[in-house]
């Protein structure tokens, strides 16, 4: 059920936005009297799902879930409709209209993106809000990864700043020091503040692995899977660990630790029921695992900030918001490109991209995904990429300046080299989606 949820947002999100993209270059089309031969939801190879006619539009379906595209007279584009080039340029054709009007059909896609963008932001603000961890609720510190104390961090470490910036939101640490340089985080260990150096491998390491440090919190247990020795055994949930054998237990990473150095053992698990202290015989089976799960609820542990807007300030913030959203995307090309940090690597494909929405319907979640989507769609369009929107802009830019016009052969292959690029590109992001799968 939780995959089926995914898909389903992932694919009803991909349809506003490509719906709306699409409809961007359609209504500049029509706008300036260019005939519009067909608008598609998806891509069409060999047959549709659904299509009708109306004026000089075929509205339709495809089957092929990897965007869509209205095909406007006289343009070259993914349709390679070489037959209707040959013939004399018509006034309602692309190709007969001046360079303003052409470059305008072609960045209306782009621009809608990004008004859609900041639209959701500010959307998603005034009617849920915004709420956060400020990083200095983290009141009892950090709990790290082998990756995180190989850098040198420490469970209960108090994180204060990165590179001498304070971070106000928690969420936003690991993200700062990827997309702005990170060299050194500040801490406050036992009462001490210490700047620590990180190593520049980190980075490469923290792409394949973003769990890198959490909140720190008691441990309440709030799950049992099937047949786990601790129920069996008769701890129940709400049950509070501090106590395991003679060691006392404050957190769940402690517990954790401690609990797989008695595989096969007998134990003494010490837990705070109600106002009652009561300890628990448990044998550790040879995983280490005793089949709990602690309460995950921030707000259980932590003061939450709740932000709330009206509608004339939830505009500004929602635009301030996807501005934000927008520059760490581009700076995201700064790491892809950059062979150090091996971000190639990470590179995904569709399964990627549905993975981040949640398991459960969450609206504020779904609209809020839709708006970084759409960013991400009107940033990668707007490459200059033949094929892409980018690729046409830039050829119209060059009109523009020199007044000439690229031949029409010309901009026919360098449709197909950029065609044969983003085909590339989506074999490249989707193989290591099945790679990482089957890893």
């Amino acid at each position: 059920m939780i995959i089926f949820i995914k898909i389903t947002q992932f694919l009803l999100s991909l349809s506003i936005l490509v719906i709306l993209h699409e409809l961007g270059h359609f209504a500049f089309a029509k706008l300036f009297k260019t005939r519009v031969e067909k608008f598609y939801l998806f891509f069409d190879p060999w047959f549709s799902l659904f299509k009708y006619k109306k004026g000089d539009t075929e509205y339709g379906v495809g089957w092929l879930p990897l965007g869509g595209y209205v095909k406007i007279s006289g343009m070259i584009d993914e349709s390679m409709d070489r037959e209707q080039l040959k013939q004399p340029p018509q006034p309602w054709e692309f190709r007969s209209k001046p360079t303003w009007q052409r470059l305008l059909i072609m960045i209306g896609g782009v621009l809608v993106n990004f008004v859609l963008a900041l639209f959701l932001y500010s959307m998603v603000l005034l009617v849920w809000g915004e709420e956060y961890l400020p990083t200095q609720n983290v009141k009892y510190g950090i709990m790290c990864d082998s990756l995180a104390l190989n850098a040198g961090l420490q469970n209960g470490d108090k994180i204060i700043s990165v590179n001498n910036i304070k971070i106000e939101n928690f969420n936003r640490i690991v993200p700062d020091f990827l997309l702005n340089d990170g060299k050194t985080i500040q801490v406050e260990r036992a009462n001490q503040l210490i700047s620590i150096t990180l190593p520049e491998s980190l980075v490469p390491a923290l792409l394949k692995d973003p769990g890198f440090i959490a909140p720190r919190f008691p441990f309440i247990i709030d799950t049992f899977i099937k047949d786990s020795p601790a129920r069996l055994a008769g701890l129940k949930t709400g049950d509070k660990i501090i106590q395991l054998n003679d060691n006392k237990i404050e957190f769940f990473d402690e517990f954790k630790t401690e609990i797989v150095k008695h595989k096969n053992s007998p134990v003494a698990i010490g837990v705070l029921r109600g106002n009652d202290t009561i300890r628990v015989k448990v044998t550790v089976p040879s995983t280490g695992l005793v089949g709990i799960g602690p309460v995950l609820n921030l707000e259980k542990f932590f003061t939450l900030k709740h932000l709330e807007y009206g509608f004339f300030a939830a505009i500004p913030a929602g635009i301030q918001k996807g501005y934000g959203k927008m520059t760490d995307y581009l700076k995201q090309f700064k790491l892809l490109f950059n062979r150090k940090t091996k971000a190639y690597e990470s590179l995904g494909g569709f399964y990627s991209i549905g993975k981040i929405f949640p398991g459960v319907w969450d609206w504020a979640a779904f609209w809020e995904l839709t708006a970084f989507l759409s960013i991400i769609l009107a940033v990668m369009n707007i490459l200059p990429i033949p094929a892409l929107d980018g690729g046409h802009v830039m050829f119209l830019l060059y009109e523009i300046v020199t007044g000439r016009k690229p031949g029409d052969k010309f901009l026919e292959y360098a449709q197909i080299v950029g065609m044969i690029l983003i085909f590339s590109l989506l074999i490249y992001a989707n193989a290591n989606d099945i790679f990482k799968i089957f890893k």
